[in-house]
């Protein structure tokens, strides 16, 4: 067992929270010796005008510059309001263009000389800005926008009417009945023109090389948008659109090959749905398809999880040369940067075996990136060499995980227990199982202030990656196809019996089970499958299958992909209440707190009140905390206040009953 002890002092709260910094979108220059990021921090909603009775924390952001072996420096300073993001270098290195929003200004597009000078305002749009993107050539910036178009019918209280089967979208609320157009802005002329109106929302978008035109993935037609069926195209610069795939699967984002005339692409390929890990594929001029990673058994991306993420964590592929693709990769508990050439050899590139990378921009010269593990906070670093010191930001120690495994079938499964540090010989502690959403994530390597709070304020944190989790091969994944419930519970129950046999620091007869979103579920089905818990916590969680299909965001695909099964056929209806905690309430007796946001569309509120209306129903002691305002990532980037509040009743509902 391996802990560091917290440092002196009362142990830490939820507004612990609140002394942290969080770095995001790391950008590498032109010549790869400096790095543009994101530096977000909690202050006061008006720092000049204090409430005295009322705090309002938010978070607000800044641009940071720094070189390799200088100090890093602020760039812009903002003012009232969220502040500034999305930092871009011209291809000349010498102009940065960020997005501001603070004042009466949404998220405009602003240009830095990097020579000197202020910025100077690009748009004036009543929507903002998103994904900025600057030609190879430097002449133009292309972007998303909604322009002036705007969307009062909630405010002067008029019907809605609604025809289209994607309506509303976690994060986002009410989608617009247009989607945003792409436009293009020319640096010499100033001049700024709309370049392209699509039917149907983009995705993703590139350049290409020769700065003629950008590849772009979107959907053939509505019903293939909700499928998540999606093609590339292309688009020149007179706005001709032409079709390049014939895709009919999930694509997740187009890279450009420098040559011009091939591409690769993230995704799946067709007739594989969610439970398929991404992998990363070559499509030739004749739309010939070449798997780049063949023989990697892992996804393409980061899916650990962690609670520090404030901001955007670009991990496109690279380009480094016109033979080798740069991309990170979830193995294990952890996320690392490989490389894949065209002839389909992956090589680990930067891969810690117990660290995560969680974000990073690169070129042939260099490469930018955010680095953290389970002890240390998220820090960005500039070719191997951190740039920020934000672990010194933390108000207590970090406390050092110990890894616990187990088996099942197919091999070994693994997961970690955070003890509190300094405990006294024969000392025990309540201990948490705590289940991770997705259910295609991970738990691992990512630092999460969560548990380092929860373990500093005396609870054993169990967690760990059962059947379903990525990071431990498609076989892995694939267990829980059609069996949510099953072999994921076994899996769980083994994990926290082993923790409970092998770590003497934990107390068996003082027990919780918790989760959000899929986790959540597992909180539910587990409380009424066994009555071995003393609490519980679900949290943006699911209970009914059938109202979650029509109600979710993604509820008109999701149970085919996961379970094989359609809420709107009779005999699959009855399968999926076959397989809802709900069915099995009346079992339910462990105390349980539920949190839920109003505004979450991925699980929607509804199967909180629910949930809630039916243990109440039972006698069960219950606890019901909404949260308005926010949605399904409240506990990761939610209002500084509001995830201050889920902290303490998080642990206000332990500290009650164990």
């Amino acid at each position: 067992m391996t802990s560091t002890a917290q440092k002196d002092g009362p142990r830490p709260g939820p507004d612990s929270l609140l002394a942290l910094r969080f770095p995001s979108d790391p950008q590498l220059s032109p010549d790869g010796r400096q790095v543009a990021y994101v530096l977000s921090r909690v202050e006061e909603e008006e720092p000049r005008k204090p409430d005295a009775d009322f705090a309002r924390p938010r978070y607000r952001s800044h641009l940071w510059l720094a070189g390799a072996g200088g100090e890093a420096r602020p760039l812009t300073h903002g003012e009232a309001g969220r502040g500034d993001s999305s930092p871009r270098w011209s291809p000349d290195g010498q102009t940065l263009a960020f997005v501001r929003t603070a004042g009466e200004v949404k998220g405009a597009l602003m240009l830095l000389p990097l020579t000197g000078g202020e910025a100077r305002r690009v748009t004036h749009f009543l929507q903002g800005v998103q994904n900025v993107q600057w030609s190879p050539d430097g002449r133009f910036i292309a972007f998303f926008s909604g322009g002036d178009e705007q969307d009062k019918r909630d405010e002067r209280g008029e019907a809605r009417v609604i025809t289209r089967p994607r309506y509303r979208f976690n994060g986002r609320d009410w989608l617009p009945e247009s989607p945003a157009r792409l436009w293009r802005y020319e640096l010499a002329t100033g001049e700024l023109s709309e370049w392209h109106a699509p039917e149907i929302e983009p995705g993703a978008y590139a350049w290409l090389p020769d700065s003629g035109g950008v590849l772009f993935v979107s959907s053939t037609d509505e019903r293939a948008a909700y499928e998540w069926r999606s093609e590339v195209y292309r688009l020149d610069l007179e706005s001709r659109v032409t079709q390049l795939t014939a895709w009919d699967a999930a694509l997740q984002t187009v890279i450009p090959h420098p040559d011009g005339e091939r591409f690769a692409v993230v995704g799946r390929p067709s007739g594989k749905g969610n439970t398929e890990n991404a992998h990363l594929y070559l499509i030739g001029p004749g739309n010939e398809v070449t798997r780049l990673d063949e023989g990697h058994d892992h996804p393409v991306g980061g899916a650990v999880g962690g609670d520090c993420h404030v901001g955007a964590l670009p991990e496109k592929p690279v380009w480094l040369d016109g033979d080798t693709l740069l991309f990170t990769s979830t193995v294990r508990g952890s996320v690392g940067l490989f490389t894949a050439t065209v002839g389909g050899r992956v090589h680990a590139h930067d891969h810690d075996p117990q660290g995560v990378i969680s974000a990073f921009t690169a070129s042939s010269g260099g490469v930018a990136l955010i680095r953290e593990s389970a002890t240390r906070f998220p820090e960005v670093e500039l070719n191997g060499m951190p740039v920020t010191d934000l672990n010194a930001d933390l108000p207590f120690a970090a406390l050092s995980p110990q890894r616990v495994t187990f088996t099942n079938e197919l091999g070994e499964g693994e997961g970690w227990v955070l003890l509190p540090g300094e405990l006294a010989e024969g000392q025990q502690v309540p201990a948490l199982l705590n289940i991770h959403g997705g259910p295609h994530t991970d738990y691992g390597y990512g630092f999460t202030h969560e548990f380092q709070l929860l373990a500093a304020r005396g609870y054993g944190v169990c967690y760990s990656n059962p059947r379903g989790s990525v990071g431990y091969g498609q076989a892995w994944v694939d267990a829980i196809h059609g069996r949510w419930g099953t072999v994921d519970q076994d899996d769980l129950l083994a994990f926290f019996d082993r923790c409970l046999e092998t770590v003497p620091a934990l107390d068996p007869a003082r027990t919780a089970v918790m989760g959000g979103s899929y986790g959540g579920f597992m909180t539910n089905w587990i409380t009424a499958h066994t009555d071995r818990f003393q609490a519980a916590i679900t949290d943006r969680s699911i209970c009914n299958l059938i109202s979650f299909g029509g109600t979710s965001d993604i509820g008109l695909r999701f149970w085919v992909d996961e379970l094989g099964l359609n809420f709107a056929r009779r005999a699959d209806a009855a399968k999926l209440w076959d397989l809802s905690p709900l069915q099995y309430v009346e079992n339910v007796t462990t105390p349980t707190l539920i949190v839920h946001s109003v505004l979450d569309h991925r699980c929607p509120v509804e199967q909180a009140e629910q949930w809630y209306a039916a243990l109440t129903l039972n006698g069960v002691p219950t606890r019901f905390v909404r949260f308005p305002g926010e949605d399904h990532e409240l506990s990761r980037s939610g209002r500084p206040d509001r995830r201050l509040k889920r902290l303490e009743e998080y642990l206000g509902w332990l500290e009650r009953w164990l």
